[in-house]
């Protein structure tokens, strides 16, 4: 009795990388199509309007004031603010929320769409296994939204710059600072990052995406109220606050400021309010420096902390590295759910 040979099938080879890439860049096309239209935009708003404003400044001739609280630049600058701060405002606002915006666009649909719809069944058996079909998208979506969003980050700083100028903000006041340097790619990476690993973790796209924003929201919330004032040391300074705080490109952050009486301890709000009231009664005085002055007549020294300008690039790479860490870590988090958790 001879024995049945059974021909082994052969082997599948893994689809290439490349290919991976371009399978992905296929699926998500539209997606990534639509945050690229978001902030191609936003840039040609800020490209048009930016120029503008530099049109503006020279035609009212700010650029040649110095300083520019001048009496003779004040009227000018009041009908440039008018023209343009408004208009600048909603820039601002609008690039807040591009960062989840983008995220939700793009991250969520990633893992939870397969997971929902069932298709995973398909995609993770095609000569590719489901960490190879995982990192070929996260990298490619990562790479293009986190590029898209340092570019835009760039514009803004050049857009913004007539603003700081005139005193209108500071580089380190919240709703600037995460627009600016490499903060705003972090945001954006860290979104994406939420995104999908909500994606990966609830395993349906609406509530993934529900759960990304307030999980986003409630970061940002945190960093700006709480951890980013704590980056560095807070330097503390006394007496007249002028180049330490208030607004400008070289202004710094003002953390917390308080009034010492003349016996050594921290006065109380009544305590300052009752001289502010006699001050007011005896016809006010006509600058800060004054009035900080007559405080001082009185016994009281303002003490304040504060973080200095110069520190902005140091907190820019410091938000910028951990975001990027937490960012690898969802990521890492996504591929761990990915490989032992989804059926």
């Amino acid at each position: 009795m001879s024995a049945i040979t059974v021909n082994a099938a052969p082997a599948i080879r893994p689809v290439r990388w490349l290919r991976l890439a371009w399978v992905g860049w296929r699926q998500h096309r539209l997606a990534l199509g639509g945050a690229a239209l978001l902030l191609v935009g936003v840039s040609l708003w800020m490209l048009v309007s930016g120029l503008q404003m530099r049109s503006a400044l020279n035609s009212f001739g700010l650029n040649s004031c110095t300083p520019l609280t001048a009496s003779s630049c004040s009227s000018q600058e009041t009908v440039f603010i008018n023209d343009y701060y408004s208009g600048a405002q909603v820039v601002v606002g609008v690039l807040t929320v591009i960062p989840i915006l983008i995220g939700a666009l793009v991250g969520a649909p990633l893992v939870a769409r397969e997971l929902e719809t069932g298709t995973f069944r398909l995609s993770w058996t095609q000569g590719c296994g489901r960490t190879r079909w995982l990192l070929s998208r996260l990298s490619l979506l990562a790479v293009a939204v986190t590029g898209g969003a340092a570019a835009v980050s760039v514009l803004f700083s050049w857009y913004y710059q007539p603003m700081l100028r005139l005193g209108q903000a500071s580089r380190l006041a919240p709703q600037i600072f995460d627009l600016s340097g490499v903060a705003f790619a972090g945001w954006t990476l860290a979104a994406f990052a939420i995104s999908v690993f909500a994606g990966a973790l609830i395993r349906r796209m609406i509530p993934a995406i529900v759960a990304a924003l307030a999980a986003w929201s409630g970061l940002l919330v945190a960093v700006v109220f709480y951890l980013r004032s704590h980056y560095l040391a807070p330097l503390t300074g006394t007496g007249l606050i002028t180049s330490t705080s208030g607004t400008g490109q070289g202004a710094s952050w003002l953390l917390s400021q308080w009034w010492i009486q003349p016996g050594g301890l921290p006065a109380s709000q009544s305590e300052i309010a009752t001289l502010s009231s006699q001050l007011r009664q005896a016809g006010g005085l006509p600058t800060a420096q004054a009035v900080q002055q007559w405080f001082a007549e009185q016994g009281y020294i303002k003490y304040f902390t504060y973080q200095p300008a110069s520190r902005f690039w140091s907190f820019q790479l410091i938000e910028g590295g951990w975001l990027l860490l937490a960012s690898l870590l969802l990521g890492a988090g996504t591929v761990w759910l990915i490989r032992h958790r989804a059926t």
